[in-house]
């Protein structure tokens, strides 16, 4: 790969999070770094002055993908609805050697991919890493370093999300429509689509939540996480790819009941309103593809996460993770723009490993180190057995 003419192309750089990628990496990719966007729209690409190389390509055209992938040693991508368009990318990825990594969080959509390409890719070195948004790092190295601090023994991880302003962008709307159309949302309703493998039942833990109730781990009211499918599915694939079968679990925490109720009541009202496709139709007409929240809104989200874990052995650990700006966005950018240079600029120091992974497997500590230098406090603690 060190022949190739870039390091890493931004594809969809003209959407909303695209946009975000593009600023990202002009204020932190380091010199020297030979980077360039990419998409449909030439002169879309051209309007947004990055001052780097433009790529044009169609994600619905092969042998532009094939051209594109032939180019540079990394791939990320945040153009969705990522069946449609993602999908393209990974299968030129594994043919040419090169990596990919995306803001991808459909556990049916990456399900196809492990069927379909996990095998080849680990035969050819390549790292196709989804879940590198939000949705799932956080949760995904949290109970990474849960693990870690209580020395490869942790049994059950739970973690608890306190959360900031959010709002939806156009293409996340149009991914959510899609798995309606589509009938992928119900399939994703099960726990173990991701794994683990191994035939067992679901345990109490692993059931997706549903209503209201106090945590007295937390003393707080808790009721389900909006990330937790996609979340609890990626810990599991890692679960997976690491020979462990951890028990994993999430949720949004509220200090006040009626707080906690408010939310779950709206989660569950969208929830029904985008299985009706007439609504579903409504919504992507007031929010088309490219448009989102303004620069204050994102400015003013953050979340905070607490995850408690247990071993074997009676011991515990608590990990805890704080970002500002808001989930969607700003620190979805930041997750998806560390993993990818952490590829591009620390691939020797990454965990020797391929296929269809997840940031944790992938990354390991070099991606825990990069959040850390860009503003994620991250923070691991673990105490002794129990008495």
């Amino acid at each position: 790969m060190a022949t190739r003419e870039f390091d890493v192309v931004l594809y969809g750089a003209t959407g909303f999070v695209g946009r975000q990628t593009v600023a990202y990496f002009g204020g932190n990719a380091p010199k020297g770094l030979r980077w360039a966007i990419a998409g449909r729209d030439g002169d879309k690409l051209e309007a947004l002055g990055a001052g780097v190389p433009i790529l044009v390509a169609d994600a619905r055209n092969q042998a532009d993908v094939d051209a594109l992938a032939a180019k540079t040693r990394v791939i990320l991508t945040t153009a969705g609805p990522f069946k449609l368009y993602g999908d393209p990318l990974v299968d030129a990825c594994v043919r040419l050697g090169t990596h990919y990594v995306d803001i991808s969080g459909e556990p049916d959509r990456i399900r196809g991919l492990i069927d379909r390409y996990h095998r080849e890719a680990k035969a050819a070195g390549v790292r196709i890493v989804n879940f590198c948004a939000m949705s799932s790092t956080p949760s995904d190295l949290g109970v990474y370093l849960l693990n870690k601090a209580l020395g490869g023994d942790l049994q059950e991880a739970k973690g608890y999300f306190r959360l900031g302003p959010a709002a939806f962008t156009g293409g996340t709307i149009a991914s959510i429509s899609l798995a309606h159309d589509t009938g992928v949302a119900a399939r994703e309703l099960n726990v173990f689509l991701l794994g683990p493998d191994n035939g067992r039942p679901a345990k109490a833990v692993e059931r997706d939540p549903k209503g209201v109730r106090y945590d007295r781990d937390v003393k707080a009211w808790i009721t389900a996480s909006p990330m937790g499918v996609s979340n609890t599915r990626a810990v599991r694939r890692s679960g997976v790819l690491t020979d462990q079968d951890i028990l994993y679990q999430e949720y949004a925490t509220y200090p006040r009941y009626l707080e906690a109720l408010g939310f779950n009541t709206m989660i569950g009202l969208f929830n029904a309103a985008m299985g009706l496709r007439p609504v579903r139709q409504f919504i992507q007409r007031k929010m088309p593809p490219g448009s989102g929240p303004s620069e204050a809104d994102m400015d003013a989200g953050w979340f905070e996460l607490k995850m408690l874990g247990k071993s074997k052995l009676g011991q515990s650990a608590v990990v805890t993770m704080i970002g500002k700006g808001d989930i969607g966005n700003r620190i979805t950018v930041k997750c998806a723009c560390e993993c990818a240079l952490a590829i591009t600029l620390e691939e020797c120091a990454l965990p020797a490993t391929a296929g269809v992974l997840t940031p944790s497997v992938a990354f390991g500590d070099v991606l825990v180190r990069r959040l850390q230098n860009a503003g994620i406090e991250i923070s691991a603690t673990a105490a002794s057995a129990q008495s």
